[in-house]
């Protein structure tokens, strides 16, 4: 099958530091470039181990991008571009059990124009440790998505929150979290269970 090598979402907005360089494979994001730090950052750094990017060229594709964009802002007297609603999502990885390890994935939506704000919190806590998100993914109708997630212990007394701030919010949004533990069977429940497998063992002792 054909495989697609591609440049991902690259941008340059006037909010601060705003632009983003990266590079996809098949549709799914090999890596992007930090523009703080102005290195690469692969997103499976077992990646890296075949090929490399310099990150110098990114950064001059973005220094292209910023001065045709002061060009157009000063020539062209352009509405600035509606702030959508994020649409927020949380979820764990795979079923939940207390005590083994887990991640929580927070699916931010519907974002446009493309800064968000995303945070974890713990019990109301902000948390930090164990928290990675990937860069600003496009979708068809030129809106973005954004992915964060947070790895964790799941516990009966801790509750979660992915906290979304935006221009297209009037305050933070709290998705909130917490996990699902099936309630233990009552006394009658397993008599009922417990006779149920009793009487379906014994029609098939008659059958047979």
């Amino acid at each position: 099958a054909d495989h697609v090598a591609s440049c991902g979402v690259n941008l340059y907005q006037t909010y601060g530091l705003s632009g983003q360089f990266t590079h996809e494979f098949d549709g799914d994001e090999q890596f992007y470039v930090d523009l703080r730090r102005k290195e690469t950052a692969w997103r499976w750094p077992e990646l890296s181990k075949f090929g490399g990017f310099d990150p110098q060229g990114a950064l001059r594709n973005l220094a292209v991008l910023k001065h045709n964009l002061n060009i157009v802002t000063k020539r062209y007297n352009s509405t600035a571009a509606t702030n959508e609603v994020p649409e927020v999502t949380v979820f764990s990885k795979s079923p939940v059990t207390l005590g083994h390890p887990n991640t929580l994935i927070c699916l931010v939506d519907n974002i446009f124009p493309p800064v968000v704000n995303i945070t974890w919190l713990s019990n109301g806590r902000s948390v930090t440790e164990g928290v990675s998100e990937t860069s600003f993914l496009s979708k068809s109708d030129h809106s973005f998505f954004k992915i964060s997630y947070l790895t964790f212990l799941p516990s009966a007394d801790e509750i979660y929150d992915c906290r979304v701030e935006h221009w297209g919010l009037d305050e933070p949004l709290l998705k909130h979290w917490e996990p699902e533990i099936p309630a233990p069977m009552s006394e009658l429940t397993e008599t009922v269970v417990c006779a149920l497998g009793l009487s379906v063992g014994l029609v098939g002792i008659v059958v047979g």
